[in-house]
This record gives C-alpha cells, structure tokens and sequence, in this order.
C-alpha cells in the first residue's frame, strides 16, 4: 500500500464513481503502470486508464495576537482511475 496512500472521497469523486471512475492520493514518485498495477491488486479489478495530477503546495499564513505564523500545506499527487465497465471499487465495504 505504499503506492495507494488513500482514496479520495469527496462530492465531485462520488459523483465520477457512477461513471466508473475513482480517485487515490498516491506517491508523488508513482507512475501511471504502477498505478494501474496497485489498483488491479488492492482491489481485484481490471483498470482501462489512469490519469494521474501532481497539485503544489500552498503557502498559507495566520494573524495571532504576537505575531504572523507562516506555513505551507503539503504537495500530493492524485490519480483518476477508470475501472472496466460493470466493475466497481467499494470503498465502504470493511464499514
């Protein structure tokens, strides 16, 4: 599981799941086979393609009372991943 580091559940992602398509935070050094091989084992289904992003951190800073905390939030890389028709990826089923 060190390629697959989570799934991405979020309102758009659910609603790309009924298109057959699922979304995973995944090592920023993973390429696309290792991806779709990840995928095949972790979750017994056969991946036609995977579209992978890599989004940059953001700088972000806080106004304290003393004084002006500054920081960054961490870079990922995500990927979409498009199953075979009629096979789906049950994220909730060991809940």
């Amino acid at each position: 599981m060190s390629i697959l580091k989570k799934p991405l559940v979020t309102e758009k992602m659910s609603a790309m799941n009924e298109s057959g398509k699922y979304g995973f935070v995944v090592d920023k050094s993973a390429n696309k086979v290792e991806i779709k091989k990840a995928v095949e084992k972790a979750y017994g289904v056969t991946v036609e393609s995977v579209n992978t992003m890599v989004y940059a951190g953001k700088s972000k800073s806080k106004y304290t009372k003393s004084k002006v905390i500054a920081g960054s939030t961490s870079s990922y890389k995500k990927a979409i991943v498009q199953v075979a028709e009629g096979e789906i990826i049950d994220f909730y089923g060991a809940v």
